[in-house]
C-alpha cells in the first residue's frame, strides 16, 4: 500500500484533490485584486505603448544602469507633477510615467536578486 502524499496547496473550503469543484488555490496570491486599478493600470499600458513606439518593445530592459536611470526618471517626472499634471512630451500624467518608471525599476531589481 502506497502512502498517501498530502498536496501543499489547499483548498479553501476544505474540500479534498480530487473531489469535484476542489481548487487548491488557498493562500495564493488573488491577482484578480488589480483589476480595482483599472484606469491606473491601463494608464501604465498607456506609457508602456508611448516607450515602445518612441524607442523598441522591450528595449527598456537592456537600458544600461536601468534601476538607476529608471529611479531618475521617476524622480523626474514626481518632481514636474508639483508644477503640472500632464507630461508635454507625451501629453500623459506624470504619475503614469512614475507608475511605469517604478514597475520597470522593480522588475529589474527583482530579475538582478532573482526573486
Amino acid at each position: 500500500m502506497s502512502e498517501k502524499i498530502e498536496p501543499y496547496e489547499t483548498d479553501p473550503r476544505g474540500l479534498d484533490p480530487h473531489e469535484p469543484g476542489a481548487k487548491l488555490d488557498a493562500g495564493k496570491v488573488k491577482a484578480a485584486l488589480l483589476k480595482d486599478f483599472g484606469l491606473a493600470l491601463t494608464e501604465v499600458a498607456k506609457i508602456a505603448t508611448y516607450g515602445c513606439r518612441k524607442y523598441s518593445k522591450n528595449g527598456w530592459e537592456k537600458v544600461a544602469d536601468g534601476e538607476f536611470r529608471y529611479d531618475n526618471a521617476m524622480m523626474r517626472h514626481w518632481l514636474a507633477e508639483h508644477n503640472e499634471m500632464i507630461d508635454d512630451d507625451s501629453g500623459f500624467l506624470h504619475a503614469a510615467h512614475i507608475a511605469w518608471n517604478a514597475l520597470a525599476r522593480l522588475e529589474l531589481l527583482m530579475r538582478k536578486e532573482d526573486w
